[in-house]
């Protein structure tokens, strides 16, 4: 049976049967109902996709790249966060969505993105920047949209102010009267949960590190702290924050603890804040922890002092972008700004640090 069958059987043109199949299109419900109910008798289940999508040039699928294992996407607030802002939109386009990971497995096989039928993809890596993924996009002129990166001409880039944000909070953390700093980094290896790194200056070898967010982020806190230590965290979940955060507390410079730990995500930091517990430590009394995201984290007992960005909004805004790109327009990328909000987890230096 084919679409002529159908409408054939309803009475109609086959053009407007095939409206029937489409959440897009003007008929009446009557029409429609009429047409389905002779799609029924005819045991028409619809157009064949395929053919559908050779006939139009559009798969009606946008592929988004995260930087993770789907699984792990899932396990992050801020994904899920931007990935609710973007859905509302791609919904409303009426266009399915394909979660890809950003990185090719360990058995070497190619990436499903190089040969995907995709209309358009959203990369909501977080800084990374997967360079190998973008010449085979390129080639096949895939409209691209960049959740804080890729960084490359033809991207239309939904960035956030990370290295103001960083700043201010590191301001914050130094008119509190802190000196002695630790900062918790998030990790260069993606995809990889390992012991965390040695504690370094926080400024060492920025330019060798690939990832921007975390790079501008360090450079924006060397800025306000020039001799503040780091440890880069052995994943991006509260358990790697932990560990992170220990190393800095159990290994002092020159037998001086830090007052204060400056956490690269919100998960970090509420990591910090179990190592803390677990030494102790009184938070803000003892020790002050700050995040970067501000994620919906309802079961942190304490309001934690981070920068809050748009995450609901900056998915909407690469949504958007992906529907002015399908259709042929050039949207601009957009620097959105973030907001100081300062909680419970941060106070004066404790007496006897100054």
């Amino acid at each position: 049976m084919t679409i002529a069958d159908v409408a054939k059987r309803a009475g109609v043109s086959t053009s407007t049967a095939s409206l029937a199949f489409r959440s897009t299109g003007s008929i009446t419900d009557e029409t429609r109902r009429r047409i389905l109910l002779a799609a029924s008798e005819l045991d028409y289940a619809g157009p064949n996709p395929t053919a559908r999508s050779l006939k139009s040039g559009r798969s009606g699928i946008v592929g988004v790249v995260v930087a993770e294992s789907i699984r792990r996407a899932f396990q992050s607030p801020v994904t899920i966060a931007t990935m609710d802002g973007l859905s509302e939109v791609l919904d409303e386009l009426d266009v399915g969505q394909l979660l890809l990971p950003g990185r090719a497995d360990s058995l070497g096989r190619g990436r499903p993105l190089d040969t995907m039928p995709v209309d358009a993809v959203v990369f909501v890596t977080r800084g990374e920047e997967f360079d190998s993924l973008l010449a085979g996009l390129k080639a096949r002129r895939i409209p691209m949209v960049g959740i804080e990166g890729p960084h490359l001409d033809g991207i239309v880039l939904i960035d956030i102010d990370d290295a103001r944000g960083t700043a201010e909070v590191a301001h914050h953390v130094r008119s509190l009267g802190h000196v002695d700093v630790g900062v918790v980094m998030r990790t260069t290896r993606v995809g990889e949960h390992v012991p965390p790194g040695a504690p370094e200056p926080v400024a060492r070898g920025l330019e060798a590190i690939g990832n921007r967010t975390i790079r501008e982020r360090l450079r924006a806190t060397a800025s306000v702290f020039p001799d503040a230590r780091r440890v880069e965290a052995g994943g991006r979940d509260l358990e790697a924050g932990a560990v992170a955060a220990g190393r800095l507390l159990d290994e002092p410079v020159s037998g001086r603890r830090p007052t204060a730990i400056l956490a690269q995500n919100d998960m970090l930091a509420a990591g910090a804040l179990r190592a803390a517990a677990a030494r102790g430590l009184r938070v803000p009394e003892d020790l002050t922890v700050t995040g970067f995201d501000g994620a919906d984290l309802p079961w942190l007992e304490q309001r934690l002092t981070t920068i809050e960005q748009p995450l609901h909004e900056r998915g909407r805004r690469a949504g958007l972008a992906v529907g002015e790109l399908l259709a042929g327009g050039s949207p601009a990328s957009v620097v959105l700004p973030v907001t100081l909000r300062v909680g419970e987890t941060s106070g004066p230096v404790p007496r006897g640090s100054r």
